[in-house]
């Protein structure tokens, strides 16, 4: 029962007391009392009862996983005493346990990147009159692989000079007269500045016409035309794209779970399934950041692509080494066995008092694990011997045939 519901039904009945005038009515106010005094003790003792059984039942819980345990030990025992069990021979394959390295690999996807990408563009806007290159095409620097139409400027210098050879005249002929002590300063020092502020404009202007002719500011490969001749382009925008191919890197995102086993300049394999080859690198770069949205970070690998082979883009499988252990029992998964409690075991092969090969039980503690092998780190040492053929029909007791 609640005790709010049981609060308020007070609370109300204590609201109703200024009311009250009349014995009989004391009487009921009073029976009133009394039992809510009783469904609150009853809500207190409702509250203490499951708080217990919530204990009992995380100990029965407890036992019941004890018991089970004891109960897989009992039938081991049972099996290996009962001679109808002993009875029973099972060709089986055995092999001796013995300390070997253990390597862990983990492996992921990533792509060939261009080191240094350039975009080709116009500092001035225009008409595209050509573009001297094709995608695809091997160019050097300082290439000419576009031109822009600057008619309009050059029609602009034209006129431009004659109006300054107009200046130049009126200049030497008032600095003849200056020189003669003839007309007035200031108009030998307007026919100066006029003079000056033209070859300056003009010089302007010749210098914005050189900008008509677009060069390669890198040497590569033309990776993509932007533009066509005859588009308009405006101030900076890419006309090329130019890749050099000589300078190229592998980059991935690794998960984030590595993060701790990832070094700078520790060595990677990288495999490119479309070449069918594979070399070694190292890590170049690890990124600063986590990506939040596949929780990835980034690592890179520089590559010598001299003869050009490796185009970006290109995909790569990368093996870097996530765990060793220079010394370890390692065995195949697929010999595991697991009890009704979760206990992990395997057969081993043990000597009976007869001196005769029997089937036990070896429970394990399990490790690392890769490529169908685990890391055993409990339960079974050097010169052990496990059953490796046969072992899904034992029992522990049964008496063992040997290397079938």
């Amino acid at each position: 029962m609640n005790k709010s519901y049981v609060n308020q039904l007070i609370f109300k009945i204590g609201n109703q007391i200024h009311r009250i005038h009349k014995p009989i009515i004391m009487i009921k106010y009073i029976i009133y009392i009394i039992i809510a005094s009783i469904l609150l003790i009853a809500c207190q003792v409702e509250q203490d009862e499951l708080a217990i059984k919530s204990t009992e039942l995380k100990e029965k819980t407890v036992l019941l996983r004890t018991l089970k345990s004891e109960i897989d030990i009992l039938q081991e025992e049972v099996e290996m005493l009962s001679p109808e069990k002993k009875r029973d021979s099972v060709m089986v394959k055995v092999d001796s346990i013995y300390i070997q390295p253990f390597v862990r690999k983990v492996n992921i996807q990533g792509s060939v990147i261009s080191d240094e990408t350039v975009y080709a563009s116009s500092e001035v806007g225009g008409r595209i009159l050509s573009v001297n290159v094709k995608e695809g095409q091997q160019i050097s620097r300082g290439t000419l692989v576009a031109t822009i139409d600057m008619e309009t400027v050059q029609l602009q210098i034209n006129e431009m000079k004659t109006t300054l050879d107009l200046a130049m005249t009126v200049y030497e002929r008032q600095k003849i007269l200056w020189d003669q002590e003839i007309g007035s300063e200031i108009q030998y020092l307007q026919a100066k500045n006029n003079k000056e502020r033209l070859e300056n404009s003009l010089l302007t202007m010749r210098k914005q016409l050189s900008k008509k002719n677009i060069y390669a500011p890198i040497s590569g490969v033309v990776n993509k035309e932007f533009a066509s001749a005859g588009e308009v382009a405006g101030p900076g925008t890419p006309i090329l794209e130019i890749l050099d191919s000589r300078k190229i890197k592998v980059k991935a995102d690794v998960p984030e779970q590595y993060l701790a086993t990832i070094k700078n300049g520790q060595q990677v394999k990288l495999s490119f399934p479309a070449l069918n080859e594979e070399l070694f690198s190292k890590i170049s770069l690890i990124g600063a950041s986590i990506n939040p949205t596949n929780r990835t970070f980034e690592i890179e690998m520089n590559l010598n692509n001299v003869k050009g082979m490796y185009k970006p883009n290109l995909l790569t499988e990368i093996e870097f080494v996530d765990y060793t252990k220079d010394e370890a029992v390692v065995i195949p998964l697929e010999l595991l066995q697991e009890e009704v409690s979760g206990r992990k075991y395997v057969y081993v092969s043990k000597k009976d008092n007869d001196g005769r090969d029997i089937a036990a039980k070896a429970y394990i503690t399990l490790g690392a694990s890769y490529e169908g092998s685990v890391v055993i780190e409990d339960g079974l040492t050097a010169g052990d011997l496990i059953v490796t053929v046969g072992s899904r029909s034992l029992v522990a007791g049964n008496y063992l045939s040997p290397n079938m």
